[in-house]
C-alpha cells in the first residue's frame, strides 16, 4: 500500500511535468502592480476595491445590521417550515469552517513577518470591508437558488451569474461566467483538500513523533478520508450538523489558548497594540513602509476570509429562509469572526511574545511561529495548537467537498450521480494530499481559487442595483415592524431539527 502512495515519486513527476504550467498560471493570476516602492497583486486590489465599493453602496449596512444578524442566527424571524435545508447558524458554521483555518494561524504569522505588526491592522480593515462583499454574494445566492422537488437546494455564484445576469440582459456573459466559476470551484476544492490534508498530516507526524507514521503518511490520509466520507455522504445537512458543533468548539479552543498567552503577558498588551497601530502607518517598514504593510495585510486577509471569491455563497444558499437579504446579514458575520476576531487574536499573540522577530523567521513556516508563541506559556501548549490545526483542516475539507461537489454537479446539470463521482475523487485527493506535498497542484489550485473572484465580482457589479433593492426593501420592512417575531417552538433548531 505504501508503494501505491509513494509521495516522493509522485511529487517528482508533478514537479517535472506540471510545475511549469502551475507557475505560469500563478504569474498571471498574481501579477503584481508596482505601488510606491512595493508591489501588490492586481487580484488582491480587485477584491479590496469591491469590498470598499459595496460597503459604500449599501451605506455601511454591514455595521448597522450586526445586531439583526445575531437575532437571525437565534431564529428570531425564521419559522421552521421556511424553504431550505439548514438553519442560519448551520449555514454560517459551514461557511466559517471553510475560512477559519490555517490562514488564521499560519497566514497571520506570515503577514507579520513580511509586513511587520502593522499588517495586522490592515487585515482587520480588509475584514471590515469584506463583510459587505459577503452580504452581497450570499443574498444573491439565496435569491437565485434552485429548490428541487425533494426540498434540497442548489445555489451559489454559478446560479446568480447565469440567472441573475440573464435577468438584467447579459445572458451570454452570465452563462460563460457561471460555467467558468463552477469549473474553477471544482478544481480549487480538490487543491484545498489536498493542502489541508497535507498540513494536518504533517502536524500529526510532528507532534506524535512516531517513525511509522512519518514513513506511512498515506495511512493518516486513509483515516482522514474515512472520517470525511462519514460526513459528506450525507450531504449539506450532515456537513452542517458536524460543522455546527465543530466550529464553535475549535474557535473557542483556539481563542481561549490565545487569551491564555495574552493574559500571561498582560503587561505588554498596551505596547503590543501600540506596535500594531503605529506599524500600520510607519514610513519605515519591513516590506516597503506603510504601503508594504498595507499590501501584505490586505493580501493575507483576503486569502483568509475569501470575501468576493463566492465559495461561501454555496453553503449560505441552503439556508432556511423566505427572505434572501436575511442571509446576507448573517453572512456578514463571517469575515468579522474569521478576520477581525480570530486573526486579531493570533496577531496579538505573536506580537506580544516577540516570536516574529527571531533570526530565522523568514525560513520557518507560519504555523511554527505561532507554535513558538504558544510555547512561551508552556512546553505542552503547542499540542493545543496542533489539535486546533487538525480541527481547522478537517472542517475546511468538509465544507470544500460541498463547494466542489456543487460546482461539478452544476456542470453536469445538477446530476446526483455526478455529485457521488466527485465525492469519490475528492476523497482520493485527501489520501494523496496526505502522502505527497503536491506543491504544483496546490499552487495551481490557489491560482484557480482567485480566478473565482474574477468571475464572481464581475457578476456582483452587474447585479449591484438588484441587491441594493433587495436590502432596501428588507430593511424598510424590518424597521416598519412588518417581520413578526417567531415563537421559540416554531423556530428551526440551531443544529437543524425543529424545536420540540
Amino acid at each position: 500500500m505504501s508503494s501505491l502512495f509513494n509521495g516522493s515519486a509522485f511529487d517528482a513527476v508533478l514537479d517535472q511535468y506540471f510545475s511549469p504550467f502551475a507557475e505560469w498560471l500563478a504569474s498571471i493570476v498574481f501579477y503584481p502592480l508596482p505601488m510606491f516602492g512595493t508591489e501588490a497583486p492586481i487580484i488582491v486590489l480587485w477584491l479590496i476595491v469591491a469590498g470598499t465599493f459595496f460597503t459604500l453602496w449599501l451605506k455601511f449596512l454591514n455595521v448597522r445590521g450586526m445586531k439583526h444578524a445575531v437575532n437571525l442566527i437565534r431564529g428570531k424571524y425564521t419559522p421552521a417550515e421556511a424553504v431550505g435545508e439548514v438553519s442560519h447558524f448551520q449555514a454560517l458554521a459551514t461557511a466559517v469552517s471553510s475560512t477559519v483555518g490555517l490562514g488564521n494561524i499560519a497566514g497571520v504569522a506570515v503577514a507579520i513577518t513580511l509586513g511587520g505588526p502593522g499588517a495586522a491592522f490592515w487585515m482587520v480593515v480588509a475584514g471590515f470591508f469584506g463583510m459587505s462583499t459577503k452580504m452581497v454574494e450570499c443574498t444573491l445566492a439565496v435569491k437565485y437558488r434552485h429548490v428541487h422537488a425533494d426540498g434540497t437546494t442548489s445555489g451559489g455564484p454559478m446560479y446568480y451569474l447565469r440567472d441573475g445576469l440573464a435577468e438584467v440582459g447579459f445572458a451570454r456573459l452570465g452563462k460563460f461566467l457561471a460555467i467558468a466559476w463552477a469549473l474553477f470551484m471544482m478544481i480549487a476544492a480538490l487543491g484545498t483538500n489536498a493542502f489541508q490534508a497535507n498540513q494536518a498530516t504533517q502536524q500529526l507526524v510532528d507532534v506524535a513523533d512516531v517513525a511509522w507514521l512519518a514513513d506511512n503518511k498515506w495511512a493518516i490520509g486513509v483515516a482522514m478520508a474515512a472520517l470525511t466520507a462519514l460526513v459528506i455522504l450525507g450531504g449539506i445537512k450532515s456537513i452542517a450538523r458536524v460543522t455546527g458543533v465543530l466550529v464553535p468548539f475549535m474557535a473557542v479552543l483556539y481563542v481561549t489558548a490565545c487569551l491564555i498567552v495574552i493574559f500571561t503577558n498582560i503587561g505588554g498588551v498596551p505596547a503590543a497594540l501600540g506596535e500594531i497601530i503605529t506599524g500600520a502607518f510607519s514610513p519605515e517598514g519591513v516590506a516597503g513602509g506603510v504601503v508594504g504593510s498595507l499590501v501584505v495585510g490586505l493580501q493575507r486577509a483576503t486569502f483568509s476570509n475569501s470575501a468576493g471569491v463566492g465559495d461561501a455563497a454555496v453553503a449560505h444558499s441552503a439556508v432556511k429562509t423566505n427572505r434572501p437579504a436575511s442571509e446576507g446579514f448573517v453572512a456578514s458575520l463571517e469575515p468579522f469572526i474569521d478576520t477581525i476576531i480570530v486573526c486579531s487574536m493570533t496577531a496579538l499573540t505573536i506580537v506580544l511574545t516577540g516570536t516574529w522577530q527571531g533570526s530565522d523567521v523568514l525560513e520557518v513556516s507560519g504555523v511554527t511561529l505561532t507554535s513558538r508563541a504558544f510555547e512561551t506559556v508552556s512546553p505542552w501548549f503547542p499540542y493545543v495548537l496542533a489539535l486546533a490545526v487538525l480541527l481547522f483542516a478537517y472542517s475546511t475539507i468538509l465544507s470544500n467537498s460541498y463547494y466542489g461537489m456543487k460546482g461539478f454537479g452544476f456542470l453536469l446539470g445538477d446530476n446526483p450521480r455526478a455529485e457521488v463521482v466527485y465525492k469519490a475523487i475528492f476523497l482520493c485527493f485527501t489520501v494523496i494530499g496526505a502522502a505527497s506535498t503536491l506543491a504544483p497542484v496546490i499552487l495551481f489550485a490557489d491560482s484557480v481559487f482567485f480566478l473565482l473572484a474574477l468571475c464572481n465580482i464581475i457578476g456582483l457589479y452587474f447585479l449591484a442595483k438588484v441587491v441594493r433593492r433587495e436590502f432596501h426593501s428588507y430593511w424598510t420592512k424590518l424597521k416598519a415592524g412588518e417581520f413578526k417575531i417567531v415563537k421559540n417552538d416554531r423556530r428551526p433548531h440551531m443544529y437543524g431539527s425543529k424545536n420540540p
